[in-house]
């Protein structure tokens, strides 16, 4: 049973994403723009473009191609810093809104079916499991940066 859980574990946000794509298709979104747009959402406004690649775990340089995309289509725009004009700061147009309502609304759907079956005191040890395995894994990495590779 135990050897099957790390395959469980990756397959799970391929399914979820996968579910969402099918899902959000209609809307006219590729699966890099309503990630970006939603994270966006969540992060909130006037954030750095490095801030959001951090969150959404792409390389900044990557980002910048969708942002772009996402401009065009009038639901993003990108304004230098004060401080700093060659960083850039996020916000959404008013224009986004209607589409990240829609968006939230299957994102709630979906998770409600995926975690059909589930009370919430199973969701809440799954959490803390889910984060032990987490902060063990971050203990991992962090003993093996330090120890020299055989």
């Amino acid at each position: 049973m135990a050897s099957t859980i790390g395959f469980r574990i990756a397959r799970l946000p391929h399914l979820w994403r996968s579910i969402l794509d099918r899902r959000l298709a209609p809307l006219g979104l590729t699966q890099t723009r309503w990630v970006t747009l939603y994270h966006l959402w969540k992060l909130g406004e006037g954030n750095p473009q490095c801030d959001l690649a951090r969150v959404i775990g792409v390389e900044a340089p990557s980002l910048v191609r969708t942002l772009g995309q996402l401009e065009e289509q009038g639901l993003v725009e990108r304004r230098a810093c004060d401080n700093d004009r060659r960083s850039k700061r996020l916000y959404l147009t008013p224009a986004a809104m209607p589409l990240l309502e829609q968006i939230d609304s299957v994102v709630q759907e979906a998770r409600k079916e995926m975690l059909a079956g589930l009370s919430e005191s199973d969701l809440d040890q799954l959490d803390k499991w889910l984060a032990l395995m987490e902060a063990n894994g971050m203990a991992i990495q962090l003993r093996d940066q330090d120890s020299p590779t055989a």
